[in-house]
């Protein structure tokens, strides 16, 4: 059996952000019923925390199988802030094998940095739909790099974007992100922050996109019937708030509480797993409920830490595409 190749370029002309939304509302369902099965990924640090090797990366291994696709996949990838930007290449490196999952032939082979860009924003707007009915919001957004492009061109996917207020320490990336993303807010209405505590103080739902290792988002900033997504590899909101949250909510229990916003207090065993109250699939799949947070007047923390299965649902619907399409080549690597 041929293995299709598909560079960047062509994932890039098969999909579209509305196509990713759709796959991943679709996979946290899968997530939540039991037909889309996902391990924990495995983290290999190149320098990110560790003292050696001093490459100042990671590289994660994270399989996947997607029941609605039959097909089961592997992405491999990291982000590096050392040689890589000196080198003016983008923050994620990522690759993604496909294999049919009756035979385990492999069927693709593609870029999968694009489609992690792409489904990283989508997870936080299709979690959304699910903690509030507002449809007519107002974005906070702390980072305006790539995923604070992303994270914005999802949520207009589903909701009226009316403002953005956004915060990133560089003002020439707030400028660029204000001018590359008017078109998908109302009237262009982006407001550059001075100040970070500014984010928060109109948002119905705030998104951290950062590479911060500070606690920044603070707990009084958070008030009733906001959503908080710290989507960082590190923690970027502060203690305080994560253990005032009314309800936590993530897209993986056991990944999250070794990376991300949780990992710090349950190392320190402060935090368990049973201080979850659901994961987004359960939420999706009508497996727990959640009144929404303009009713509820609570303040959620919810956590999509990124997985494997988001990768390989939207890698397989690329690969169907391509295959309809004659795109990329094909190899017999047997």
């Amino acid at each position: 059996m041929k293995t299709r190749l598909l560079s960047q370029d062509m994932i890039k002309s098969l999909i579209t952000m509305k196509d990713v939304v759709d796959v991943v509302e679709k996979t946290y369902h899968g997530m939540g019923e039991g037909t889309v099965i996902n391990p924990a990924k495995v983290n290999l640090d190149l320098g990110e925390t560790a003292e050696y090797p001093p490459y100042k990366g990671f590289m994660n291994a994270m399989p996947a199988f997607i029941g609605f696709e039959d097909i089961a996949g592997l992405k491999w990838a990291g982000g590096n802030l050392g040689m890589r930007p000196l080198m003016d290449l983008p923050y994620v490196s990522a690759l993604l094998m496909l294999v049919d999952a009756p035979t385990l032939q492999f069927i693709g082979v593609m870029d999968s940095a694009h489609i992690t860009n792409l489904r990283t924003g989508a997870q936080s707007a299709v979690a959304s739909c699910y903690l509030t009915k507002k449809r007519n919001i107002t974005l906070g957004l702390y980072g305006a790099g790539m995923q604070g492009h992303t994270q914005t061109m999802a949520f207009a996917e589903r909701f009226t974007l009316n403002k953005v207020v956004v915060y990133d320490v560089f003002p020439a990336a707030s400028e660029k992100y204000k001018a590359d993303c008017a078109h998908l807010v109302k009237d262009g209405n982006i407001v550059i922050a001075k100040t970070p505590e500014e984010v928060c103080k109109d948002a119905d739902i705030i998104v951290c996109v950062t590479q911060s290792k500070d606690k920044y988002v603070k707990d009084e900033w958070i008030k009733p019937g906001q959503i908080l997504f710290p989507m960082g590899s590190y923690q970027e909101c502060e203690d305080k708030f994560i253990k005032n949250a009314d309800k936590i909510i993530v897209d993986h229990i056991e990944q999250c509480m070794h990376r991300g916003a949780l990992s710090g207090l349950y190392e320190k065993g402060e935090l368990k797993e049973s201080d979850v109250y659901a994961t987004i699939g359960e939420v999706v799949a009508n497996k727990k409920s959640v009144v929404p947070v303009e009713e509820s007047h609570e303040r959620i923390l919810c956590l999509p830490i990124g997985t494997g299965s988001m990768d390989v649902a939207v890698g397989g619907i690329v690969l169907e595409r391509a295959k309809e399409k004659g795109v990329g080549g094909e190899y017999e690597f047997v």
